[in-house]
């Protein structure tokens, strides 16, 4: 990159982007070939990326927590970034951000239009959405926003399991899961612009590990309640406290009064779920719970919920959290541990 001009990476934020992913970002990628030198060798290297923080107007203001931020320029003044990073704009999960970020919207238009790549972190997502970048793409953003993109944006395939989703990378967009997904962006975007070396010694000083096990893990399942539908909201009231009952489905069904076809298009309509992947996803997050916190053993666990054959149970939560009951229960043991330390870990 001698004598070349340093890729430019714009990160957009808003006021309700988090501090944690804008200057995490903004320190990460603006020590790219400067730190690990300065570590390893005693001297600094050069600085291999331009990373410039935009918005809107460019003025300072304070984002989520009431942190200072102060932009380096406005979107209007931006020279042609060679990428640019939607940071986290926290939005309630029954909040779609519809026209609240017209300005951003048509800039993100506008330099995809013209070349850059186009990345988000979490909920930074919504606004590639609005802009119609994600249509007929897999994206991802955290998990919790599954049911919104599902409702409001159903040109996108929603992959909530996804860390970093490359699979619009050829069409120049790619997306981040949950908050900290942007240590993942990050050693991406370096690899990508600085290359893989520089990429692996910069995860080594900020000790970056990837999050390979993906959102599955950490993804709770939310259940909005109080449908407009009242047979079925009746029967999500009623299965929170007897999905472990056999047959519960068709126990639903009966209590509806419906027939089963209707049931099942309507509940689906009321919550995103097909009926018996709602069921299951209640037992896996109680057995979440008590795999968690609890003594029991994992097929104990297994059985509590509603699975008879430990086989079953262990196949359906696997699916649906990535890992096997054994493994989940070991890693938020460990977190516990991290929660409550006694001595070195």
């Amino acid at each position: 990159m001698n004598g070349q001009k340093r890729p430019l990476i714009a990160l957009l934020v808003a006021p309700e982007t988090s501090a944690s992913v804008l200057y995490g970002l903004y320190d990460v990628l603006l020590s790219t070939g400067v730190a690990f030198s300065d570590m390893v060798m005693g001297a600094p290297g050069k600085e291999l990326l331009d990373v410039r923080i935009v918005s809107a107007e460019g003025k300072p203001f304070h984002c989520i927590g009431n942190i200072p931020v102060e932009p380096h320029t406005g979107i209007d003044q931006v020279e042609a970034p060679d990428a640019v990073i939607v940071c986290d704009l926290y939005t309630s999960i029954h909040d779609v951000p519809r026209g609240r970020y017209p300005r951003e919207v048509g800039w993100l238009k506008q330099k995809h239009a013209e070349g850059a790549l186009i990345t988000s972190v979490c909920s930074g997502a919504l606004l590639l959405a609005e802009a119609g970048l994600l249509n007929g793409h897999q994206a991802t953003a955290h998990w919790a926003y599954r049911d919104m993109f599902q409702r409001h944006y159903p040109k996108i395939e929603f992959r909530n399991e996804s860390v970093l989703c490359l699979a619009a990378e050829r069409d120049r967009i790619v997306t981040a899961g949950g908050v900290s997904a942007w240590h993942d962006l990050s050693v991406y975007l370096i690899a990508r612009f600085c290359g893989y070396q520089h990429a692996i010694e910069t995860a080594k000083v900020f000790l970056i590990s990837g999050h390979f096990e993906g959102q599955s893990p950490y993804s709770v399942m939310t259940r909005p309640m109080g449908s407009a539908d009242g047979p079925i909201s009746d029967c999500q009231v009623w299965i929170a406290d007897h999905y472990s009952m056999s047959k519960p489905v068709e126990k639903m069904v009966e209590r509806s009064g419906l027939n089963a076809r209707t049931f099942s298009r309507r509940f689906r309509a009321a919550t995103g779920y097909a009926p018996i992947e709602y069921v299951q996803a209640l037992r896996i997050e109680e057995a979440k719970q008590m795999l968690e916190t609890d003594e029991l053993s994992n097929d104990e666990v297994g059985a509590f919920v509603g699975y008879e054959d430990p086989a079953s149970f262990r196949r359906v939560f696997k699916r649906g959290v990535g890992l096997s009951p054994a493994a989940y229960r070991k890693k938020f043991q460990r977190i516990s541990q991290i929660a409550r330390p006694v001595g070195t870990i």
